[in-house]
């Protein structure tokens, strides 16, 4: 819930971001399961606004790829093989039971989680993944509810399922943003076919936008279905896996993967086509060019793109209370050079300046949010991944 309250960022300069967290715990977790690790000594270290100090609260968890922080303190993590695990009070859970049939393929698996706003009350949560048809692989999202031990999900209902299911392990997708009237934004990737995500009667390559019950929004440009997937709000996305609405101005953001080079943050538009792979600023792995440019008309600019590529993971605007020199700042959890990276803004929302953070020192981080005290919360895409705290130091 918190993270998909707080994800975002929004400005006119290329390039990285990522979506900012953390959880109400204090201490060290560690973690109890096989494998089990205990949580490591804290680390200081310096930024260009203080000293922030990194906890360890737990290793061990196998490729990690979203955590959430519930109205209780404890932290539920999604583990890409299938897993869904609740840290609390030092402890990790054993997997919730429930969770459906994953295909953890390549780049697919168990991905997001995401809690309904009124979480405290229905305990409805939201979970993205990759699945089978016996043919294919494909991306899906599902309904459910956490019993009241925590050990279980009951009534799960699939609220989506892609159009589409073909063999590739790469480009699923996928994260959740939750407007505020409840409505559910998600993107999937072209599945390593780059002209799916020019067609806009097949899902690959696109944000997606569905109801809490799965039905369709008023507010989507092909509401009717005769132009398009009634679920999709835009196409020419490569693989979307961070998307978030900044709370300072309601803006729907996401940031996505390029080739070699060009990955792009937009502010998805209903009906808007966002160009992949007609242009893009990127190029092929073999060095080839890709497409017609970098521009053409009918197609949308980035907000933001990097070259060489960061490979982002999730991003977020930073609006919590711990450190107010961030206010409004954007957050990027990356991969390929393993760091987290902050962008200031001015008061126009421009970038002025990127500060990169931990730059291989925790390993490939996928996911970053603001907890509810303002401290941010990570997890780190490894065989042995780990559930990170940044907190402001004590000694400041």
């Amino acid at each position: 819930m918190w993270r998909s309250l707080l994800r975002a960022g929004l400005t006119n300069t290329p390039t990285l971001l990522a979506r900012s967290a953390a959880p109400l715990l204090s201490g060290f977790l560690c973690l109890v399961a096989p494998q089990a690790a205990t949580a490591q000594r804290a680390q200081e270290f310096s930024t260009q606004t203080g000293t922030v100090l990194v906890e360890t609260l737990a290793t061990g968890l196998r490729h990690p790829w979203a955590v959430e922080v519930m109205p209780d303190g404890g932290l539920i993590v999604t583990e890409r093989p299938g897993r869904l695990r609740i840290l609390r009070d030092g402890e990790l859970s054993d997997p919730i039971d429930g969770v459906p049939d994953v295909a953890a393929r390549g780049q697919g698996g168990l991905l997001d989680v995401a809690l309904d706003p009124q979480f405290a009350n229905n305990r409805v949560l939201y979970l993205t993944y990759s699945a089978s048809d016996g043919d294919g692989y494909g991306t899906v999202l599902v309904r459910a509810a956490l019993s009241d031990d925590q050990r279980r999900l009951t009534d799960v209902k699939e609220l989506f399922r892609m159009s589409k299911f073909t063999g590739g392990g790469q480009h699923f997708g996928s994260r959740i943003a939750i407007d505020k009237d409840g409505s559910l934004f998600f993107g999937i990737g072209d599945r390593g076919q780059p002209d799916r995500a020019q067609d806009p009667r097949d899902h690959a390559g696109a944000i997606l936008h569905i109801n809490p019950d799965g039905s369709i929004p008023a507010s989507n440009p092909y509401r009717g279905g005769t132009e398009g997937r009634a679920e999709i709000w835009s196409k020419g996305h490569r693989n979307p896996q961070g998307i978030t609405f900044d709370q300072g101005d309601g803006k729907l953001l996401t940031v996505e993967h390029g080739a070699r080079g060009g990955d792009e943050v937009n502010n998805p538009q209903p009906g808007k086509n966002y160009g992949w792979p007609v242009i893009t600023y990127g190029k092929d792995y073999s060095g080839a060019e890709i497409g017609e440019g970098t521009a053409k008309e009918g197609y949308e600019q980035p907000l933001y793109y990097w070259d060489p590529s960061i490979a982002p993971g999730a991003l977020a605007v930073y609006r919590g209370s711990m450190f107010p020199e961030w206010d409004g700042d954007l957050l990027v959890a990356a991969l390929k050079y393993q760091l987290l990276a902050r962008l200031e803004r001015d008061e126009n929302g421009a970038i002025t300046s990127e500060e990169r953070l931990f730059e291989g020192e925790f390993g490939r981080i996928r996911d970053v949010i603001v907890a509810p005290d303002g401290a941010l919360l990570m997890v780190t895409d490894e065989d042995n991944g780990a559930v990170l705290r940044v907190s402001k130091s004590p000694t400041q």
